[in-house]
């Protein structure tokens, strides 16, 4: 039986690859995604700056998307891209946009999308403190 995992470094940042299976299992307090195997953790709370303009996009984004079929989510989403297999154990990256939209309700399951969204948006923090300087 595998130990429960509850804090990144319990984990293998260096060589170890993980699928979605492995996240699905994980307690963490931090969040992180996967990319190819590899884990990458996300900045913890994001700043007021940050969130204005998501819930500003969002606005735009749901009257641009009203009476069409596309669907916006937002953080924290998953998003499982297909690169071995749909199956949770082959899937090797996992990520949560900041905002995406999809068309293809197919792609949408309980846990988030499974599939490439059709659109994106992740806001870079580091923004702010260019604005700032």
């Amino acid at each position: 039986m595998k130990k429960k995992v509850t804090q990144i470094d319990q984990l293998d940042l260096q060589s170890s690859i993980y699928t979605y299976a492995d996240y699905l299992t994980w307690k963490l307090d931090e969040m992180v995604e996967i990319i190819k195997g590899k884990i990458f953790p996300i900045s913890p709370a994001p700043n007021t700056y940050h969130q204005t303009l998501s819930v500003n996009l969002t606005g735009l984004l749901k009257m641009m998307l009203k009476g069409k079929s596309c669907r916006l989510f937002h953080a924290p989403t998953d998003v499982r891209l297909i690169t071995n297999g749909p199956n949770d154990n082959q899937i090797t990256t996992v990520v949560q946009p900041d905002l995406f939209i999809v068309c293809d309700p197919l792609k949408l399951d309980d846990q988030g999308c499974l599939g490439s969204p059709d659109f994106i948006i992740e806001i870079l923090s580091f923004f702010n403190f260019v604005q700032r300087s």
